[in-house]
């Protein structure tokens, strides 16, 4: 088992790999103490070759490999993309394009809600898969056999997860609904959040539009100054004193003192002097530009059971085509649809989701279909 290490090698084996029409990837990192993930070790195989690429090893450029990551002539397969898509934009400012992620094929293909590599595998392959090193320090050198063994597992049997999957999908014509996906998880906003959207990240606490204003600000700064700083955001400040400095709205290194979700002595460090000053910005806003705090609508009367019996149907739905409930819709469209009907604005009432449940789930609504419970069975029948 040989580990990429230098620049000759790693440039040989991305030009074997970029002749192939598709190329399997994962990457392994480490993110406990960070708030970038630290790339460890970079997976690729093609039916031709396979690489393993060390980008710790000394005097290492990924350009090659980022530039494969931007080939268009070049299918990109991911089994739950979004982590190494993350990892690839952070180091490389680019997102991989075209994506195929296995784990939205396998909904879109059957094989249930957010399936695990290893089940995939057994499941297409019949192998199962040794997880032994699942939890290995890829930042440990050198690397066992044994460990590179199984990262490179990543990516091998993820070959004829990929053949099996695609050809699935256009047997049955549904390659169109996975690139639905696949536009979503390749958007640039997906991975380039704005600090000043942090907040909505937080489950609310607040009641005064004061408080939002503080929570907002707050949030913010956090974001930035974990960025800068490369830590976890909790290891700038945690959630819980986000909201107790919102609510007790301390101005002065003594009153941030106080607060119980802040270390002892912590107030008097530059950090905190920080904080007091966006803190102090977000009180001073005046009374008629605060923000308003989000008003949660009152549901027309019978959502609740109109939701409950909507549940049903998307199982039905799912189960008569084969894919997995998650990928036809999630919780809140189901909730906007009980409430709002045809003026619900959600992917469930959009594209192929529309024609497949959206529009079974409009006459469910409007009375014209019902549910029953016949023979052990629940059953689909028109009342109009």
């Amino acid at each position: 088992m040989h580990l990429i290490t230098q620049q000759d090698e790693l440039e040989a084996a991305i030009d074997t790999l970029g002749r192939s029409d598709f190329v399997t990837i994962d990457t392994e990192f480490i993110r406990e103490t960070t708030f970038w993930p630290e790339l460890c070790l970079i997976q690729l195989a093609s039916p031709e070759i396979t690489a393993l690429i060390d980008p710790l090893a000394p005097g290492i450029d990924l350009a090659p490999f980022f530039k494969l990551m931007a080939d268009e002539t070049t299918i990109k397969v991911f089994h739950a993309a979004r982590q190494d898509i993350e990892i690839i934009f952070n180091r490389g400012n680019l997102i991989p394009h075209p994506v195929f992620d296995t784990q939205v094929a396998a909904m879109v293909c059957g094989f249930g809600d957010s399936v695990s590599y290893d089940q995939l595998v057994q499941k297409v392959t019949g192998t199962r898969l040794d997880k032994s090193s699942r939890f290995t320090d890829w930042r440990h050198r050198p690397l066992s056999e044994k460990q590179l063994e199984y990262a490179l597992a990543d990516v091998t049997y993820l070959i004829d997860v990929y053949l099996h999957l695609s050809e699935q999908l256009e047997r049955e014509d549904r390659a169109h609904w996975l690139n639905e996906e696949m536009e979503v998880l390749t958007a640039r906003e997906t991975y380039d959040p704005h600090p000043e959207d942090a907040w909505k990240r937080l489950k609310l606490r607040v009641k005064k539009p004061v408080e939002l204003a503080v929570v907002q600000t707050v949030a913010a700064w956090r974001e930035r100054e974990a960025r800068e700083r490369n830590v976890p955001r909790g290891r700038v400040l945690k959630d819980d004193a986000i909201f107790e400095i919102a609510q007790q709205a301390p101005r002065t290194t003594e009153a941030l003192g106080r607060l119980r979700t802040t270390p002892k002595g912590w107030e008097r460090s530059s950090t905190a002097t920080a904080l007091l000053k966006v803190v102090n910005g977000a009180l001073d806003i005046p009374k008629d530009e605060l923000p308003k705090l989000p008003r949660h609508a009152q549901q027309p009367e019978g959502t609740g059971a109109a939701a409950e019996l909507l549940k049903v149907l998307l199982k039905l739905v799912a189960e008569e085509r084969g894919v997995a409930t998650k990928v036809l819709a999630s919780g809140d469209d189901i909730e906007k649809i009980a409430a709002r009907g045809e003026d619900a604005d959600v992917p469930a009432m959009q594209g192929w989701r529309r024609e497949v449940f959206g529009e079974r789930a409009l006459s469910l609504v409007r009375g014209e279909i019902a549910l029953k419970f016949d023979k052990r069975r629940i059953t689909v029948f028109d009342t109009v």
